[in-house]
């Protein structure tokens, strides 16, 4: 039996592009000889939609979509992701579903039993659980449409499962012999190969062939990496969807017991090759999808600026990315240097706009309320925020995107300016620590240097007072990360990061930053995903609270 996979880009709410695109595949597949066709979780409305799904006009238009791909569909199944409503009243008005789709009618539907609900996850906060589970009989097969939870339960790969009911186990006891799976699964760094490996032993368990048909995009803070695959009955790999890009597979799927040949040899790409890819792809698509072109972002000839119009020309052209240097009287001479060579290496229209002036104006204006007070990071902000209003004004003229270059370890401790350098509609590399950063710089110049040398191996420095450097109010980065990772990532206590070895007065002096800072957070631009604990969605913090490590 062949099966068609589209592993493709949909946009939330473009139902008519997301129906073109749908049937423009379905042909495809079907031309190349697949005998059932599947999409991933929810594409025709795109994934998530959030509170859109509170929406009936969202819901009807949804519904509409089904029906005319419906339309498109010939004697070849298709089955399609959308959004149902619950005739199973009482109970949550939606369902996440899929339709298997035959000679222009619904020939079954099929509902989401595994809701999740943890870090980026809220579909119980919209849809009813299927309690049961069914199997489609079709060709001579019976076979297991499920819906990406619903595979990610098995007890003998997670030590610690999240729901009573596995439906795999269910759908096995009705002599299910293939294992279909629509999947959105979001990415983050190393997130392919754990569910390759998950996959691999739930087909191997249960002695059955199994496709996952995986989304693949941008959809604001979230990416989706693809990666779908065809397993055979022994849960070794048959075919491989590309990563990050859109893909048409078109599989021989065995009976499961067969099988045989050798499996293809699987060598992921470079860590820092997936992680360049997904926030390429993150930033394509948050701006096409946004409705806009082009963007611009500061150049202060630092590595953070430097790595994010590296990644923006990649995703969106040179001709689509505007570099602007805004030296003032303390930037030094290395640092416009740095910027200007960046931006003739990539390609990019460069602009000085000096703001020296702009700030002496500022700090007239406020002398008389300032008098008798000591300067310190009031004025110094005053350069960041002029920064963000001049970077804003040019959005504004060019209708060009603010591409915020903000990194991890600065936004967790706070060493970052409201309204200025965290102006901006997408913060890039907000998921990045601060070591993780020089690693993809020193990747990016792995065959010739695009950023320039210095730009890698200067201190940094903010620049907004003689002789600054980041050490001068932050620990060295490799310390600062290990604890920032251990506290915010691994959610480890005050009392265990200590017990790694660390200074107790370090920790205490970074968890008090972390924690003062979240309001901070909570006014940031989005930020692209690629860690398993991002800022954002995924981690829900109270500001006003005074619990303490």
């Amino acid at each position: 039996m062949k099966v068609g996979l589209l592993q493709l880009n949909s946009t939330i709410g473009d139902f008519s592009s997301n129906v073109r695109k749908l049937v423009a595949q379905y042909q495809k597949a079907c031309r190349l000889g697949a005998e059932f066709v599947v999409t991933p979780e929810l594409f025709l409305c795109g994934y998530p939609p959030r509170d859109l799904l509170l929406r009936d006009d969202f819901i009807e238009q949804n519904l509409w979509a089904l029906e005319a791909t419906a339309r498109e569909v010939g004697a070849i199944p298709l089955c399609v992701g959308f959004v149902d409503r619950n005739a199973d009243q009482p109970g949550k008005p939606l369902r996440n579903s899929a339709a298997v789709l035959q000679h222009g009618q619904i020939l079954q539907r099929f509902h989401k039993s595994l809701l999740p609900t943890y870090d980026v996850f809220d579909e119980a906060r919209y849809f009813e659980p299927a309690n049961t589970v069914e199997v489609l009989p079709f060709n001579g097969r019976l076979l297991a449409i499920t819906i990406c939870e619903d595979i990610w339960n098995d007890e003998d790969f997670w030590p610690e499962r999240l729901y009573r009911r596995d439906p795999i186990k269910e759908l096995m006891a009705l002599k299910a012999d293939l294992i279909v799976n629509l999947s959105a699964s979001p990415w983050h760094a190393g997130k392919e190969a754990t569910r390759l490996a998950m996959l691999q032993k739930v087909a191997a368990d249960e002695r059955v062939p199994l496709v996952q048909v995986n989304l693949v995009g941008g959809n604001d803070e979230l990416i989706f990496d693809g990666h779908s695959v065809a397993l055979d009955g022994k849960g070794r790999l048959i075919a491989l969807g590309k990563g990050f890009t859109e893909d048409l597979l078109v599989v021989e799927i065995g009976d499961g017991r067969s099988d045989a040949g050798s499996a293809p040899n699987l060598e992921w790409p470079a860590s820092e090759q997936q992680l360049f890819s997904a926030l390429s792809l993150g930033i394509c698509d948050y701006v096409h999808k946004c409705g806009f072109k082009s963007v611009v972002c500061g150049l202060s000839g630092g590595i953070d600026s430097a790595l994010t119009a590296v990644l923006a020309v990649d995703a969106l052209g040179a001709e689509n990315v505007m570099g602007i240097a805004m030296p003032s009287k303390f930037s030094s001479p290395g640092s416009l240097i740095d910027a200007e060579l960046l931006a003739r290496n990539l390609g990019v229209r460069f602009e000085v706009l000096p703001i020296a002036l702009a700030v002496a104006a500022v700090e007239a204006q406020l002398s008389g309320v300032f008098a008798g007070y000591s300067r310190n990071e009031a004025e110094e902000n005053i350069q960041s925020r002029l920064r963000g209003l001049t970077l804003m004004a040019l959005s504004n003229k060019f209708c060009s995107l603010v591409l915020t270059t903000g990194n991890k370890s600065e936004l967790s401790v706070g060493y970052c300016t409201l309204y200025g350098d965290m102006c901006g509609a997408l913060a890039v590399i907000a998921d990045l620590f601060k070591t993780e950063i020089y690693r993809l710089a020193k990747w990016v110049n792995r065959e010739k240097v695009i950023i320039p040398e210095d730009t890698i191996t200067k201190p940094p420095s903010a620049e907004l007072r003689p002789d600054q450097k980041d050490q001068d109010s932050l620990p060295e980065y490799e310390l600062l990360d290990a604890i920032l990772s251990a506290y915010v990532v691994q959610d480890l206590s005050r009392d265990e990061i200590i017990a790694r070895g660390h200074d107790a007065a370090v920790v205490n002096d970074v968890i008090n930053k972390v924690t003062f800072s979240e309001y901070k957070r909570r006014q940031s631009a989005p930020g692209l995903k690629v860690s398993p604990r991002a800022f954002g969605m995924g981690r829900r913090i109270p500001i006003a609270q005074r619990f303490r490590t």
